[in-house]
């Protein structure tokens, strides 16, 4: 049975004193009203919504996709009992790497953040289509009862050209706000 998705894309004005902000060349991605958000590069496109998944170039001109999901988690539990390292491992091994030939895994990489509990991971493998390496990082992220899932897909010749999106999207990545009007963005005090 096919599951019926409720997600909508919605594209609306801005309002002249809006807060969103994000640096030169990027712009701030949003998710149901806040549970996720991070920065993007302006001329990526968001090509599907469950997972979202975001493009370089619209497929099959693209060199890049980053994917991500994300669930709300109850209110009011300590989630530190439930090991993300070990969570991070058990979405790598996968099918998909099976089929495609996994070459190498890196170790678990933590982000550097006080607000946010992330860790990643790359792997190397060999596409089975293009017959090409590529890498693919796997992120989790959990803070503010929200967890989430961020899948970024790359040929290894484009390392040193991604390199800085990586980062900007895990510097940049929000979880758990609640944005009352995405025209304006957060309320500034």
């Amino acid at each position: 049975m096919k599951r019926q998705s409720n997600v909508q894309k919605k594209v609306v004005k801005l309002k002249d004193n809006h807060t969103w902000k994000a640096p030169n060349g990027y712009v701030v991605f949003v998710a149901d009203r806040g549970a996720v958000s991070f920065n993007m590069p302006e001329k990526w496109q968001v090509m599907k919504f469950e997972p979202v998944e975001i493009y370089d170039a619209v497929p099959p001109n693209d060199n890049v996709r980053l994917s991500m999901s994300y669930w709300r988690l109850p209110q009011g539990i300590d989630w530190s009992g439930l090991p993300q390292d070990q969570l991070l491992m058990s979405s790598m091994t996968t099918k998909r790497h099976e089929r495609e030939g996994l070459l190498e895994t890196s170790t678990i990489s933590k982000f550097a953040r006080t607000d946010l509990e992330i860790l990643w991971v790359q792997s190397k493998f060999l596409d089975p289509v293009e017959k090409r390496e590529a890498y693919s990082r796997v992120s989790i992220a959990r803070g503010w009862d929200v967890q989430v899932l961020i899948t970024f897909d790359f040929w290894v010749t484009d390392q040193a050209r991604v390199k800085g999106v990586w980062q900007e999207v895990m510097r940049s990545l929000q979880l758990g706000r609640v944005i009352q009007d995405p025209t304006v963005g957060e309320i500034q005090h």
